[in-house]
Formats: structure tokens, sequence, C-alpha cells
């Protein structure tokens, strides 16, 4: 069904000078589960687009990017031709608009950075995805979920958008467990706290079950 698949994972950075810079608390450990479940599936060629992580699944090929524009570029060479394209990257939604090639000093008591804008690199491909395409996504919430998930979900025109509540009893961040939502055109399916590895098994069987209804449309 299956013969090549995208999977974006794991955090971006966004250099401030050369010693620092901007990210977030993703480890890359669900793309990771992603990409070995789909190795067990026997998928062909698996394209696994990755900022910097240890979570590197072996058996596949791996593109290492930092920033955001640099994700951005190679999703656009290699997701035209894909089957399935996993949104499971925390891409960062700034950067400094103007990078400092040296080390900026601690010259005063404050620092200013104006930071950009980064693409939305979910919604592009929402918006370019081909009719047999399946697009899924990833939602990080923390109020309001629900509502933000419907709103996400339509705006950005993912078949599947993986739900997460980020709070102290489920930080989804590198942990080994995690429990979320499904949310598809049928509606919003609970699942419950499993190891990250079960969790993509389950991701994987609806990704199926939506390539089987496209089949099906078109």
């Amino acid at each position: 069904m299956f013969e090549r698949v995208v999977i974006v994972s794991g955090p971006t950075i966004e250099p401030i000078d050369p010693v620092r810079f901007i990210s977030n608390r993703s480890s890359g450990k669900s793309g990771f589960q992603l990409a070995e479940e789909a190795k067990k599936r026997n998928i062909p060629e698996i394209i696994f687009i990755t900022g910097p992580t240890c979570f590197i699944p072996p058996d596949v090929t791996v593109i290492p990017v930092e920033t955001a524009l640099e994700m951005r570029e190679q999703l656009h060479r290699y997701g035209e031709t894909a089957d399935v394209i996993i949104m499971t990257a925390a891409v960062g939604d700034y950067r400094v608009e103007t990078y400092s090639e040296e080390k900026i000093k601690k010259d005063s008591d404050t620092l200013t950075l104006r930071l950009v804008k980064n693409p939305d690199l979910l919604f592009e491909w929402g918006q370019r995805k081909g009719d047999r395409q399946v697009l899924v996504g990833y939602a990080a919430e923390t109020h309001d979920i629900f509502e933000n998930a419907r709103e996400k979900f339509k705006r950005k025109n993912v078949d599947l958008l993986v739900l997460n509540e980020i709070s102290s009893q489920n930080p989804a961040f590198s942990t080994e467990e995690n429990q979320v939502w499904f949310v598809t055109a049928g509606g919003i399916r609970e699942l419950e706290t499993m190891q990250k590895s079960i969790l993509a098994a389950h991701i994987w069987d609806e990704i199926y079950k939506l390539k089987e209804i496209k089949n099906k449309i078109k």
C-alpha cells in the first residue's frame, strides 16, 4: 500500500550566535518509534527528516537538519512523492531576525532579541498535499485542548491529528509513555496511556484506515 513515507521528527534549533540557540523540549522519541513501526510493516522507503536528537532509527534514510527552514527544504524535496507524511517534529515558531557571527557578551543586565516567525510547515503541506497522500500532524496543547485541536485539524487540512495535553500528569516530552487523542474527520477518540512504541502501532493502524478510505473515494 505504501512505497515511500516521510517522517519529520525531533526539535528544531534556531541559532542566536555561535554558541547559543532557541529550541524546545522535543526528544524525537515519538518519531523514532514511528520509523521503527514502519520498518516492521515492511514499508520499502522510509525518509527520516530530523532535528538534533539521539533517537536515530537504523536502516532508514536519515536527513539531519537543524533549523525550521532547513527542515522545510528537505520536506519539500522528499514530500511530493510520499504516500504518507507524518509531522511529529516540534518546529520552532520563531527564529532570531539577526544572527550574531560573534558570541554575544554579557555587557548589560538585559538582552533583547527580535524574533521573526518561521513558516508553518504543517499548514503549508496541508495546502499542497496530493489527493492520495495521508498527512498526519501533532498538537501539544495546555488549555482548551479540544477546541484548539478541532481548529488546528480543519485549518491545517490534515487527515489525522495526534493531540497531546501537556500537563504534570502527561508531560509527553522525553517520556516512555504517553496519552493522546486521535482527531479525524469522524471526531475525537481518546486512547489510554501506553508505551510510545505501542502508540506508534496504533497511529500506523489509523493511517492504513485513512489510506483505504482515500483509495475508495478516488
